[in-house]
């Protein structure tokens, strides 16, 4: 997974072992350009980053590939990173938001268009006098306010949506969403209730019943 930075790929100083190399000597190093330093964070870190995205995704090839994304983001960005915060917290970050930016491309790569034909191995006769299966028109209104919320979703502050798409959209408890994003339960549900308080308040959902999208993400 790391082969985009492996610290073989560029040659370090002679007589240089990296691995002897403080963290802030990598990240100054790093920040000028060279790849070696940078490897070498992805070596110490890329456990944590695992298991960040794993948590999140749950599947191992879309959570490597989050990984993967996650230290491409780092390296590019990295002149961003003023040390203020620890670089674990920081790559972190950067880790909760590419796992959580690969659910979103999953979900919508999933989304089936109303007008594909048969979608459905299922004979069409099958398909078409199932007593049990809901109302054409019911299933387009359900899956349109479905399609509202989640764009509703999407506006909300980045804190704030991790929350409810860690919770709602993921069914991680409150307490997985605590250790995933390094917060307390109580700040998991002030940002739950920010979030409720923000989408009953969205003119985006005022015209598909405000309160029953808003307690879908909820």
């Amino acid at each position: 997974m790391m082969s985009t930075f492996s610290p073989a790929q560029s040659a370090a100083p002679a007589g240089s072992d990296l691995r002897a190399w403080s963290e802030n000597q990598l990240i100054a190093a790093a920040k000028s350009g060279r790849r070696a330093p940078f490897g070498e964070l992805c070596e110490r870190h890329k456990k944590r980053v695992s298991c960040v995205t794993r948590r999140i995704i749950r599947n191992r090839e879309d959570a490597e590939d989050a990984a993967q994304e996650c230290f491409l983001n780092a390296f590019v960005h990295l002149k961003t990173f003023d040390g203020r915060s620890q670089f674990a917290t920081w790559l972190t970050r950067i880790a909760i938001n590419a796992a959580l930016m690969k659910l979103r491309k999953n979900r919508k790569a999933r989304e089936v268009p109303i007008d594909e034909p048969n979608p459905s191995s299922e004979p069409v006769a099958q398909r078409e006098f199932r007593y049990d299966a809901p109302d054409p028109e019911e299933s387009c209104s359900l899956g349109e306010r479905k399609r509202i919320v989640k764009s509703a979703i999407s506006g909300l502050r980045p804190r704030v949506r991790n929350v409810v798409e860690l919770i709602h959209l993921q069914e991680h408890s409150i307490r997985e969403t605590a250790d995933i994003l390094g917060i307390s339960t109580g700040a998991v549900k002030t940002r739950m209730f920010h979030a409720k308080r923000a989408l009953h308040r969205m003119p985006l959902l005022h015209g598909v019943g405000g309160s029953n999208c808003a307690s879908q993400a909820g």
